[in-house]
């Protein structure tokens, strides 16, 4: 009977050690996320600096780096918790391709139509068409979402090896790209967007880029963004805040978003529903989006109107969400507003599929 104190006490300890995070399933990898540079790691008991290097960059030697990188006394014995950083340069990079998770209207991959559920890799070539809206994913779950007229290439399409954190390189050569980087704000690598005459790089991000024959536009939703122009000015945008560059790389300023329209109950139109709201100080104009989810990665329209007063529609049942923004007038957009509204029923054959026009719209259902 000696043995069941000694018993006990085994188990208490064991208990303990579970509630300080000393059981064996806490000495698996404890990503913290990213800043700046470098990977983020929180200790966990048994780690040693020699095999974090080995676990992350593939040479144990790496050790003598990261003891002078975090200041490391003993790299045998980490305390628990502690905070490392691990150099992204140090750490070995994998493909990670994107999947195309919404697919409208005209959108090509590589001169191919886009498809829903496959594969999009580093150097492919993404167009949409005056209609088409495509929405890709990536490894970390960020969205990418890539409205009409646009014309993209990836630059980059890689992770770091063993970290969950991307490394994401878009070059936005016509159009515009909306992005929610790092939505479980686990950090990130690295995701820049390009364009001719900007670049915009985001650490956990919800961004929006455009490029056209004028310049760039950039816009934080969410996080905060580093932009530099090809006239080698930079600035950092924060959340609410965008900038403008102009055709010749000339930086135009950071300046607040202008606030979401104060949007009214939708009513009934003869194109759809109507919405009209007090004009927004500033704007120049307003951009009204037609989403499947009220989050707007997954876009079925997007128009242009130059007055407060605006028209839309989608056919099908369910719930919609239409998102609208005030432009000023150096292109930057605007804080959404979001309204949700009933789908249109569409006529459909015996078979349950649309009918459709002529023109490749569907045949809708009205009750007179």
């Amino acid at each position: 009977m000696i043995f069941v104190p000694s018993l006990h006490r085994c188990l208490a300890a064991l208990a303990a050690m579970c509630v300080l995070g000393l059981a064996p399933l806490a000495s698996q990898a404890q990503p913290a996320g990213a800043d700046g540079d470098n990977f983020l790691y929180r200790a966990v008991a048994g780690d040693t600096l020699i095999d974090l290097a080995k676990r992350y960059t593939d040479n144990p030697a790496n050790w003598i780096t990261l003891q002078s990188l975090n200041q490391v006394a003993d790299p045998t014995r980490l305390p628990i918790a502690k905070q490392l950083k691990i150099p992204f340069a140090l750490i070995p990079e994998v493909p990670a391709p994107a999947t195309v998770n919404h697919v409208k209207g005209q959108a090509d991959v590589n001169g191919a139509p886009a498809t829903l559920n496959s594969q999009v890799n580093e150097g492919d070539v993404i167009k949409t068409g005056p209609n088409g809206f495509v929405t890709l994913q990536l490894a970390d779950d960020s969205a990418m979402s890539i409205p009409p007229g646009s014309h993209l290439v990836v630059e980059r399409l890689r992770a770091f090896k063993g970290t969950g954190l991307i490394d994401s390189i878009l070059d936005v050569r016509s159009g515009g790209l909306e992005s929610e980087v790092a939505p479980a704000d686990t950090g990130v690598g690295r995701f820049e967007i390009r364009t001719p005459v900007s670049v915009t790089g985001v650490r956990g991000t919800r961004l929006r880029v455009r490029s056209a024959q004028d310049g760039s536009q950039s816009e934080v939703l969410h996080g905060r963004a580093h932009l530099a122009t090809s006239g080698k000015q930079a600035a950092v945008l924060r959340r609410g805040e965008g900038a403008a560059t102009s055709a010749s790389g000339d930086f135009l300023g950071v300046r607040p978003l202008l606030p979401a329209p104060q949007l009214a109950a939708p009513t009934r139109g003869g194109q759809g529903w109507v919405t009209r709201f007090p004009a927004v100080p500033g704007a120049q104009a307003y951009l009204v989006q037609v989403a499947q989810d009220d989050a707007g990665t997954q876009l079925i329209s997007s128009k242009r109107f130059d007055s407060p007063e605006v028209t839309y529609g989608a056919q099908g049942t369910g719930t919609f969400y239409v998102r609208v923004r005030a432009i000023d007038g150096d292109g930057v957009m605007g804080e959404d507003a979001v309204l949700s509204f009933p789908g249109q029923p569409a006529l459909s054959t015996a078979f349950g599929l649309p009918v459709f026009t002529g023109y490749g719209d569907a045949v809708a259902l009205r009750a007179d």
